[in-house]
């Protein structure tokens, strides 16, 4: 038993669900229900006078939507007050400047989900290894893949149980989101090293240590020629549509096999990214990285008529890379897998971690020779290595001078802390 006792636990798991043909016709039209509820509710928000926009008044007209609209009634009522209580959150969201309006849900733009509020409604059970069941009101028992360990039969009680959950389809099927709440022990401090992270398009993620985490292509070269091919195919159907009318389902189906590939290789991204990130969190008790800005790094470079842009084609193509790599996602698992550890995280500026010499520290644009290779242009250094690799120790280096950002009425500011001492020092 740890000396700082126990906490309690928060956290969703998706799992891969199999349904029969029948039961996915009834989570479908479980999920258009909850669209049309959505849209309703938008409908009334917008007739009906500010004094009259209660929750209890919206609660009525739901119920007797559900009584007027024979579809809707293959929504759980459950579920119509989930898409209630969504919809005045999102208002509230709005209102605090954390998101924008609420608007109008499309059919085929919008993400097909129905919730689940109560977890006693799934009555879970594990069939072996591989697949559990899990009931689905209206729906009824269907197979699911199971790959976590979850706190079912004797192992559930009142601090650890699953709360509810959500069904969401994709373009590889329909899925099941597990809300879990745990009660674990707090992790004793980790006694790991610390490690610098630099991130990068070539090289994904180089540490301090000289350790590198790269991968593949997300696709395979069939899998690729074949994404090339629909792409062909779905513009020369779109550009043989008259104006005005409507999308054909053979283009529809194929913009789903599309969407599946894409869904396909954001797939193993994420299957990769927790490998890695897993890997780093056991190995290292404190992981720096930079504060990157990643919204500005990949705004586009057209410009305006008057002041047209250079070098558009490269920098669009350096802005998919960038966001193909989706560092901001692995900053996100790095800091609660290291906080589940007993591990840190911390983010330091990011200008001039590339330019500087880890050795001497002398700073200019020119050390950087190439996008692989750093030489110090310091007559008395001239050290030399890879450029990765310097700019994580550089980034390390800045955390154990104090120069840690840390969060303060949201924005990041720069604090200078006790000095660290280096590992080798402790």
């Amino acid at each position: 038993m740890s000396e700082h006792g126990v906490e309690k636990r928060q956290f969703g798991h998706r799992a891969r669900l199999a349904l029969s043909p029948a039961c996915e016709l009834k989570a479908d039209a479980q999920a258009h229900a909850a669209r049309t509820m959505w849209n309703l509710l938008h409908a009334w928000w917008q007739m009906m006078p500010k004094e009259k926009r209660t929750l209890a008044s919206a609660d009525a007209a739901i119920r007797q939507a559900r009584k007027d609209i024979d579809f809707l009634a293959v929504l759980p009522a459950q579920a119509a007050q989930a898409v209630l209580k969504t919809y005045f959150q999102a208002w509230k969201n709005c209102w605090e400047g954390r998101a924008d309006a609420p608007n109008f849900k499309g059919r085929f733009r919008t993400v097909m989900s129905v919730d689940i509020p109560q977890g006693r409604d799934l009555n879970i059970t594990r069939v072996h290894r591989r697949w559990g069941m899990v009931n689905i009101p209206k729906v009824g028992r269907v197979r699911f893949r199971w790959t976590k360990d979850l706190p079912v039969g004797k192992r559930a009680n009142a601090e650890n149980r699953i709360t509810g959950a959500r069904l969401v389809k994709d373009a590889l099927g329909w899925h099941i989101a597990f809300r879990v709440q745990t009660l674990e022990v707090k992790p004793d401090l980790h006694q790991g090293p610390d490690v610098g992270i630099d991130v990068g398009v070539t090289v994904p993620l180089a540490l301090s240590d000289g350790e590198t985490y790269e991968h593949g292509e997300w696709l395979t070269g069939k899998e690729k020629a074949r994404l090339v091919h629909l792409e062909q195919r779905a513009a020369q159907r779109k550009r043989h549509r008259k104006p005005g009318e409507r999308t054909s389902r053979r283009l529809h189906r194929t913009y789903d096999q599309i969407a599946g590939l894409r869904a396909k290789a954001k797939r193993r991204a994420l299957d990769w990214q927790h490998q890695t990130t897993s890997a780093i969190a056991k190995q290292y008790g404190t992981v720096v990285v930079e504060a990157l800005t990643i919204t500005n790094m990949v705004k586009s470079a057209k410009g305006t008529i008057e002041e047209p842009g250079k070098n558009v084609a490269q920098k669009s193509g350096l802005n998919r890379s960038i966001s193909d790599e989706a560092w901001g996602r692995t900053v996100t698992m790095l800091t609660y897998k290291t906080a589940q550890l007993g591990g840190t995280l911390h983010k330091v500026p990011a200008p001039g971690t590339s330019r500087r010499c880890s050795a001497c520290g002398f700073t200019t644009p020119g050390n950087r020779e190439s996008q692989a290779v750093f030489v110090c242009k310091n007559p008395d250094c001239g050290w030399s290595g890879n450029a990765d690799h310097n700019a994580a120790r550089n980034v390390l280096h800045l955390y154990r001078m104090g120069l840690a950002l840390i969060p303060a009425a949201g924005r990041a500011v720069v604090r200078r802390a006790k000095r660290v001492k280096p590992a080798a020092a402790r």
